[in-house]
């Protein structure tokens, strides 16, 4: 379960990293602008090579702000829309999987224990979460499987994974 929401965390992580690189950048840019600053108000030093140094140093740093403060944005912008795909991908799964059900017709409990199977949710777990004996679930599953046509858990999930590898396919 962790590991399906490890991109997530990695992307944020990521924008974290990059923001505090930026701030940093900006902190030393500040620094070295007020030094040059400091030094010409002390007097003519444009020929210094220190002085030109600590310039173009700031020059730098400005440049890097700006570009890291765009590529902030940019992967801040990726990650709201890939963010939008995943929701789109999951309410086209759901209308998927109730178009799989409504072809079956699937009476509403076999709905609600087809959805627990399809999520991998063992028989006995789904006896305890509806309240349920084991002996009904099982033979709610039979109903599920005749009317799906497949002999178990396995073929009834192959059926979505086709589904999904085969939209996937026409992309």
């Amino acid at each position: 379960m962790i590991a399906r929401y490890f991109p997530i965390i990695k992307r944020e992580r990521r924008a974290v990293v990059l923001s505090t690189i930026i701030l940093l950048q900006a902190l030393c840019a500040i620094f070295f602008i007020g030094d040059v600053i400091y030094d010409l108000s002390q007097g003519d030093h444009l020929d210094d090579l220190h002085l030109i140094l600590e310039g173009l140093a700031a020059l730098a740093l400005i440049a890097g702000v700006i570009y890291l403060m765009h590529e902030l944005r940019d992967l801040l912008d990726r990650m709201a829309s890939m963010e939008f795909g995943l929701r789109v991908a999951r309410g086209e799964m759901i209308i998927l999987i109730e178009s799989f059900f409504d072809h079956w017709q699937l009476t509403p409990s076999e709905r609600e224990i087809a959805l627990l199977i399809l999520k991998g949710i063992d028989n006995d777990s789904i006896a305890k979460m509806r309240g349920t004996a084991q002996g009904t679930v099982r033979a709610q599953c039979t109903q599920i499987y005749a009317k799906a046509k497949v002999d178990g858990r396995t073929q009834l999930l192959s059926i979505f994974m086709e589904e999904l590898l085969h939209v996937g396919e026409e992309q």
